[in-house]
């Protein structure tokens, strides 16, 4: 038996609890992990609350995609992968099928990756998420390079200060967005090239400004909702648009048609379409890893929790307040 955070109803934080659970053997194609760390991701939120892309088929129900630990065993048809080695768990499954909020847990071998040397269970939980969204999107399916500008919306996320950092390393130019000015000086200690303080400032003639009326190669908008009509109007021509979370929860139009039909690439993006295909994952890997080892990345941990405080973790995420990962420990 081992502990493990599952929630038998949709609803706040409080729904949370952390109840004793038989862990069982891995199958065919899956991995037994002591866990170590657990990264926090909004995507939880929403699903406990009902709210997420997919809901939650039966209670109770489990949470969490992003863990670090070690190999404890492993089923049959899994190759390079063995007991006591240190790994990282990455999203690409369904919380419906497997959870990590526990002190162990069972996913599939395709969701793990190696632990670089020097990355330990903290950092380990914090990175793969962040910059492996940032990567996929803007240069798998982007093709980001040098000189293009990058213009990020939640800048302060985790995945926000990732994407800071990938866009710095390909050359190109990030433009981070926020809300008020008390997280401007992070995001740019954090390497952004400018920061746009949304409430104090106009986002579109600011951009425009910056890039002399060109507009941005790439806008990496995690709000959505009727904002997207003015980030529109900042794509350069055969730039693109890309949707990769829904924090303002409001419909969100097309904008292309109100704005005369620019030639605008506007496309959804999740995690998933880099870690569920085996040869993006593993460019995806390469790059996370190639960055780690040089410096050039270095994941941004605001707090830790203790697993026996998931609710209060939970609170705080829901507050937006964090510059950066929250993450919970497991002692053992």
């Amino acid at each position: 038996m081992v502990k493990t955070v599952r929630f038998h109803e949709l609803g706040g934080p409080d729904v949370l609890r952390l109840e004793d659970v038989e862990v069982g053997e891995p199958g065919p194609g899956e991995v037994l992990i002591r866990v170590d760390a657990i990264g926090l991701n909004r995507a939880e939120v929403l699903f406990r609350g009902g709210h997420y892309i997919e809901p939650v088929k039966e209670f109770p129900a489990r949470l969490g995609t992003e863990a670090a630990g070690v190999v404890e065993a492993v089923g049959a048809d899994v190759a390079g992968l063995e007991a006591g080695q240190p790994v990282s768990v990455v999203p690409a499954f369904s919380m419906n099928d497997y959870g990590v909020y526990a002190e162990r847990a069972i996913v599939p071998a395709a969701a793990v990756l190696h632990r670089p040397d020097g990355v330990g269970a903290v950092e380990g939980a914090a990175v793969w998420m962040p910059y492996v969204t940032a990567y996929g999107a803007l240069v798998e399916v982007g093709g980001m390079r040098a000189g293009d500008t990058v213009v990020l919306t939640a800048a302060s996320s985790s995945v926000g200060l990732a994407a800071i950092q990938v866009a710095n390393r390909v050359g190109a130019v990030p433009i981070a967005t926020t809300r008020t000015r008390v997280k401007a000086e992070r995001l740019r200690k954090a390497g952004a090239a400018e920061v746009i303080v949304t409430g104090e400032e106009d986002v579109v003639a600011r951009v425009l400004d910056l890039t002399a009326g060109r507009g941005a190669e790439f806008v990496f908008d995690a709000i959505a909702g009727p904002g997207v009509v003015d980030l529109a109007k900042v794509v350069a021509p055969g730039g693109t648009l890309f949707e990769y979370g829904a924090l303002s929860g409001e419909v969100t139009p097309y904008p292309g048609f109100a704005l005369g039909m620019p030639a605008l690439n506007m496309r959804t993006y999740t995690v998933h379409e880099t870690t569920t295909d085996p040869e993006r994952l593993r460019r995806a890997a390469a790059f996370v890893s190639s960055g780690l080892r040089s410096g050039a990345f270095e994941p941004v941990v605001d707090r830790v929790f203790g697993l026996d405080e998931i609710v209060a973790a939970h609170r705080y995420l829901e507050a937006g307040d964090q510059v950066g990962k929250i993450v919970v420990t497991v002692n053992h």
